[in-house]
């Protein structure tokens, strides 16, 4: 017979790959229940007569399979695992029953003291799973299984719980992505590779707020500052990222923004291959999304742009080293996104007009977005040289040219947003 709710639990964990598993009802328990079931590769019978959107789309793609009528005596024959979540209590009574009768282990949302099995709180980090199961009266809270749940995962993607790995460790670099400059934005996996990095080699636009959170025993190389010697500044640093691995360290190369967006970060992948140095990528949340998204202004809008371009604006329209078809762009209707033009902005909109765009397109300057720092400046294609050198915008900062510069609340000119800086 079931035990009562109060008596300890013995922990397990269940290997479902390929096993029956049956789940009754199609709620949001089963929504929430579901997925973790799908990863373990559990064969997945769902009886229910409806079902939430979500769970539709489950098994409409196959993931499982979907019995749409009400629970019957039998449906439990030869499954593992059942989870009873219906609204039906009499059903759900029933189904227990059966489950007990099969020696099925058996979760019941309605009645914890009815159940032969509890789902517990559960979180991943490093392919490390955290499973939390508390029985005394304050752990009975699900909220407070869940903040414990939390705490320690958050430990261990941020650092501040560390387990020691006992092994060698082979050379190693991963390419990570910061984000944009708010060290909150940095991905969880680029933050616990950090935390469990012997050198880092950081870029100016890097989250430089993240560098001062490492422990004292971790070197931290400005990239801009490494001796180049007879190499190329690209060059140095991909010699530093072998030297630094083939000495057993564990490197990590923190950029701003993504790897592979404007990052060189597939120069130094090839070097690192040539090297014979494994790696991996981390990939950032570009800058070219979430600065103007920080700023109010979303890259597209319904009924206003389909589309947007993220372009390089290091080299001018008329130099001949530029690689960026401007003539094109000027023709798009949708969202222009520039980094690293804004000493080249007023060559830029010059380009931009004398193709076509047109000179009252609206233009947002935001400088150092994400961060405490951050500020916009408004412009049009025709004023935005003069405003530039008025305002004494300064990179790094990300220019949008289009029509969504002035969608939202802080849109220039809207009374109901914050003045423009």
């Amino acid at each position: 017979m079931p035990t009562s709710a109060s008596d300890p639990a013995y922990p397990v964990g269940l290997r479902l790959t390929g096993r029956r598993v049956v789940v009754l009802g199609g709620g949001q328990v089963a929504q929430r229940r579901l997925p973790a079931l799908i990863a373990a590769g559990a064969d997945i019978h769902l009886v229910s007569p409806s079902a939430t959107p979500s769970v539709e789309a489950m098994a409409d793609s196959g993931e499982l399979t979907w019995h749409r009528r009400r629970y019957e005596d039998g449906d439990l024959a030869d499954a593992w695992y059942v989870l009873v979540a219906t609204q039906d209590r009499a059903a759900n009574t029933r189904a227990s029953a059966e489950a007990e009768a099969r020696r099925i282990w058996c979760v019941r949302s309605d009645d914890a003291d009815a159940a032969t099995a509890w789902t517990p709180a559960t979180g991943h980090s490093a392919g490390v799973t955290v499973a939390v199961l508390t029985t005394d009266a304050q752990g009975r809270d699900p909220r407070h299984t869940a903040a414990i749940r939390d705490a320690v995962v958050e430990g261990l993607r941020d650092g501040t719980l560390v387990a020691p790995h006992h092994r060698a460790r082979a050379a190693s670099v991963a390419l990570v992505g910061g984000g944009p400059g708010d060290p909150d934005l940095i991905t969880v996996r680029g933050r616990r590779l950090l935390a469990e990095a012997d050198v880092v080699i950081a870029d100016r636009l890097g989250p430089r707020d993240l560098l001062a959170e490492l422990p004292p025993h971790v070197e931290v190389i400005d990239a801009a500052k490494i001796p180049y010697g007879r190499f190329m500044a690209q060059e140095a640093i991909n010699e530093a990222l072998i030297e630094h691995a083939r000495a057993g360290r564990t490197v990590v190369r923190l950029k701003g923004g993504d790897p592979f967006v404007f990052g060189r970060g597939m120069e130094e992948a090839e070097a690192l291959v040539e090297a014979g140095i494994p790696y991996t990528v981390v990939p950032g949340i570009s800058s070219s999304i979430s600065v103007p998204g920080a700023a109010g202004i979303p890259v597209t809008h319904r009924g206003v742009a389909h589309e947007f371009t993220v372009v390089s604006g290091h080299v001018a329209p008329d130099d001949d080293r530029s690689l960026v078809d401007w003539a094109a762009l000027a023709r798009l209707r949708g969202t222009l996104v520039v980094l690293m033009g804004v000493d080249k902005i007023g060559r830029i909109a010059e380009a931009l007009i004398a193709h076509g765009r047109g000179a009252d397109t609206p233009v947002a300057l935001v400088q150092e977005g994400t961060t405490a720092a951050q500020r916009r400046v408004d412009a049009t294609l025709a004023t935005v040289a003069a405003t530039v050198e008025r305002e004494g915008v300064r990179p790094p900062a990300v220019i949008v040219i289009g029509d969504v510069v002035r969608v939202g609340p802080q849109a220039p000119g809207d009374p109901t947003g914050p003045a423009p800086s």
